[in-house]
């Protein structure tokens, strides 16, 4: 990132240059609309460089096939991670708007995780053996080749780093776009790659763009073998579209509607601030958000009677406020989007709280709901909105957990010890937590059932996205 005389800018790193576009666009507070510096706004030139060195790269370097290379530089990337955490958490809480806390959160989830598949690079699993006499199979895994990757902007640290740390550990190539909202984080991811020594030219190329022109090729192109993807549903469906003509592997990350289940028997001292959380961090942009709050009828007015004025309490502000409790929304645009979605279901349900709006900022919103099929229900608001659903029984819980088209995560609040396996084991979701909500650890998978994902990320099934398995048979020479 480039100082001027008053506001930083941004440019691309590809092919180990810095690069910079004739488009500059500003990166700006979403909770003062101060301008922050301005970025180099790319499109379909940026990806088609990208993706040319990281093929040259693959085809051309070592970096496949030393895997003690990659160990080294996964590891020294994550020391000048951590050598510039305050930095990173700062311009986080600025450019994204997420309170500080938030933004400590998503760093320093980032660092653990680049040192996890630095040592996992080093590691190696597969198969041998002696067939039959003079007759021997192995299996090798290697890398399978360029790879592209697509972040979004509301947690744009670690939502990269969950991609492209495993893909540089099995041995790929990327081209990376980063979005356009986090302009300035993009500029000082890149500038670790800089930094860190032990990346050829042409492994790790990442550009900026506010548009949709450079994207799409990093999904039609023939030269990217993987593209791994985080975001929307609906965009993930146009992956598969488009991937289709190449046949590449996909490793999609896609919406969800996340339902916390309390039975009667739940702690509610513990799991009632839980709740407010789970409907607010990130302000509700958090694809694991708790957006369903799903209540046994025994404990569903007190529960009701608790979350309510704890909603309404939340100290909206800058997220580099300390004071803060939830930060902005992204920008204007989406906090009206779902003021709308708000406004639109006191047609069909009881509105509990209605969050207000002020430019970016909306506060959260509850609404009591019945009907399954509403739409308040059934789509993804990413924003700080929650549904209140009332049922009776363990099968009715299940039922309504499993009525939308998503299956990413499940939260439940039980003391009875068995419930939770018992309950879980019925639900479609890739992730399901009892008693917490929100808990990611590097060592084991996370990824969705249904229209929620494709894939996993973290654990070593996160390493095998990027890889092929060759299988060896060998035949000894008679004698």
């Amino acid at each position: 990132m480039n100082s001027s005389a008053r506001l930083p800018h941004a440019r691309h790193y590809i092919d180990g240059s810095w690069v910079d576009s004739a488009k500059r666009s500003e990166s700006l507070n979403p909770a003062t609309g101060q301008i922050l510096g301005t970025f180099a706004d790319g499109g379909a030139e940026e990806a088609e460089a990208a993706i040319a060195a990281a093929r040259r790269a693959f085809d051309t370097t070592e970096w496949s096939r030393d895997r003690n290379a990659r160990a080294r530089a996964l590891f020294e990337m994550a020391d000048r991670l951590e050598a510039r955490r305050d930095e990173f958490i700062a311009l986080l809480a600025r450019e994204n708007g997420k309170i500080l806390g938030e933004a400590t959160f998503e760093v320093d989830l980032s660092i653990p995780k680049l040192r996890y598949y630095a040592a996992l690079a080093l590691s190696e699993h597969g198969g041998a053996s002696e067939v039959r006499p003079g007759m021997y199979s192995m299996t090798l895994r290697e890398a399978t080749g360029v790879v592209g990757i697509i972040a979004p902007w509301n947690s744009p640290v670690i939502l990269a780093v969950r991609s492209f740390a495993p893909a540089l550990a099995a041995g790929c190539t990327i081209a990376m776009k980063l979005p356009g909202q986090t302009g300035l984080i993009n500029g000082l991811i890149a500038e670790l790659f800089a930094e860190t020594s032990g990346f050829p030219a042409g492994v790790v190329n990442i550009f900026t763009e506010s548009g949709n022109d450079g994207a799409p090729l990093l999904v039609s192109s023939p030269d990217v073998d993987v593209l791994s993807y985080t975001g929307s549903t609906g965009v993930g469906r146009k992956i598969m579209e488009s991937a289709a003509s190449t046949i590449k592997s996909l490793s999609l990350e896609l919406g969800g509607k996340n339902p916390m289940i309390v039975f009667d028997d739940a702690d509610l001292d513990a799991t009632v601030p839980v709740l407010v959380k789970a409907i607010t961090t990130f302000s509700g942009q958090f694809c694991m958000a708790g957006s369903r709050i799903l209540v046994q009828r025994g404990v569903a007015d007190e529960v009701r009677k608790r979350l309510v004025p704890a909603l309404q309490a939340v100290k909206v502000g800058a997220g580099d406020d300390p004071a803060s409790e939830m930060g902005a929304m992204i920008d204007a645009h989406n906090a009206g989007r779902v003021e709308r979605m708000v406004a639109d279901a006191a047609d069909y349900a009881d509105i509990l709280v209605q969050g207000a709006r002020d430019g970016a900022f909306l506060r959260p919103s509850l609404i009591e709901v019945a009907d399954l099929n509403s739409p308040i229900v059934q789509q993804e608001a990413f924003g700080p909105v929650a549904t209140f659903e009332i049922f009776d029984t363990e099968e009715e819980a299940v039922e309504r957990a499993n009525a939308t088209e998503y299956g990413l995560a499940t939260s439940i609040w039980t003391r009875d010890v068995d419930r939770p396996l018992r309950v879980g084991r019925e639900i479609k979701a890739g992730t399901v937590w009892t008693n917490t909500w929100a808990v990611v650890h590097d060592q084991f998978e996370e990824g969705g059932f249904k229209q929620s994902g494709l894939g996993r990320l973290n654990g070593l099934r996160g390493l095998e996205e990027f890889q092929e398995t060759k299988h060896f048979v060998h035949v000894a020479p008679r004698n």
